[in-house]
């Protein structure tokens, strides 16, 4: 029997900023997305976190929003109700630059934590364009990743309890591309990880 061909995953980090805890009755407002590297076979390859980006803000899809999370991105829904990209243009738009990047491999979504980002993007990927570039379940929770080489509890994690040598020197913003940017230089650390105890 053949052995089976593995192609290598392309990890893009994925970040969005909302005006509400779901998609549907809220709206996505931005999105932000950076490759963060690349695993084969071999191991994994970092990239540079800027040199394949992807952002757009979006118009909103209803008239309900929730002030405390509009207020964290600082976006104004004004001027993106007049100005926004159109969701089904953004997202084709997104799939485009997915399937370009990840050319000869499999995308995965990854995030920060990843449940609430992926939650919009692929509802909005299957709502405005029908379909998904990362399949159904392509996306991976660095969260996740961190609380099993770390050995602890999921609920134990945060940022902060970190080791600093994994985190990015860049700051939050609440601007979709700058976190993506941010996290892809997080999950690049965290692959590259041997975990706790392991010498540097």
């Amino acid at each position: 029997m053949a052995a089976r061909r593995i192609k290598p995953s392309l990890y893009i980090s994925v970040d969005i900023e909302a005006d509400g805890p779901i998609p549907g009755p809220y709206s996505m407002l931005s999105l932000g997305a950076s490759v963060a590297g690349v695993q084969d076979v071999d191991g994994f390859t970092a990239a540079d976190p800027e040199e394949h980006t992807f952002y757009r803000e979006l118009r909103p899809i209803s008239e309900e929003f929730v002030p405390e999370a509009l207020a964290v991105s600082g976006l104004d829904r004004e001027r993106l109700a007049r100005e926004g990209h159109e969701p089904a243009v953004a997202l084709a738009e997104f799939t485009g630059w997915v399937r370009a990047v990840s050319a000869g491999s499999q995308p995965v979504m990854c995030g920060y934590p990843a449940s609430y980002d992926w939650t919009f993007l692929y509802w909005y990927l299957l709502r405005f364009t029908g379909a998904s570039p990362f399949g159904h379940s392509g996306c991976l929770d660095m969260k996740t990743l961190y609380a099993t080489k770390a050995g602890l509890p999921l609920r134990a994690v945060a940022k902060g309890t970190m080791p600093r040598e994994l985190l990015s020197r860049r700051r939050h913003t609440h601007h979709a591309l700058d976190d993506a940017v941010e996290q892809a230089e997080l999950f690049a650390n965290l692959m590259a990880w041997p975990g706790p105890g392991s010498p540097r």
